[in-house]
C-alpha cells in the first residue's frame, strides 16, 4: 500500500514560482513511476508531468503547456517527488495531485495510476 501527501500549493502572482512536494509512505519506492496531475474547476483531471525509473535511467513526460516551465524530480532518500513550477500563469490554477504506479513504463494515463494523494491547491492571480 502507498500513501501520498502533497504540499506546497498556495496563492501566487502570475510569473511566480512554486515547488510542490509529494511525500510517500508505504512501499512507494517500489513504485517506479510517479506523476503530477491537475484539475481545474469544471474541467477533467489532466496529466501535467510524470517520471518513471528503471535500471536504464529516468524517463519524463511534460504536457505541452508546461514544457520549459515545470520540472519533475524525485529524491528517493526522502521518499519525495517534486514539481518545480516557474513562470506560472492563471491557466495553471488547479488542484494538483500526486500519483504513483508500480510499472517502470512511462504513462500519463490516469487509469494507469493506482495510488493518489488528496491534492494541493495552486492559485495563480493575474
Amino acid at each position: 500500500q502507498v500513501h501520498l501527501v502533497e504540499s506546497g500549493g498556495e496563492l501566487v502572482q502570475a510569473g511566480g514560482s512554486l515547488k510542490l512536494s509529494c511525500v510517500a509512505s508505504g512501499t512507494i519506492f517500489s513504485a517506479k513511476s510517479m506523476g503530477w496531475y491537475r484539475q481545474a474547476p469544471g474541467k477533467e483531471r489532466e496529466g501535467v508531468s510524470c517520471m518513471s525509473s528503471s535500471v536504464t535511467g529516468d524517463s519524463t513526460y511534460y504536457e505541452d503547456s508546461v514544457k520549459g516551465r515545470f520540472t519533475i524530480s524525485r529524491d528517493n532518500a526522502k521518499n519525495t517527488v517534486y514539481l518545480q513550477m516557474n513562470s506560472l500563469n492563471p491557466e495553471d490554477t488547479a488542484e494538483y495531485y500526486c500519483a504513483a504506479r508500480q510499472s517502470t513504463i512511462l504513462s500519463r494515463l490516469l487509469n494507469d495510476y493506482a495510488y493518489w494523494g488528496q491534492g494541493t491547491q495552486v492559485t495563480v492571480s493575474s
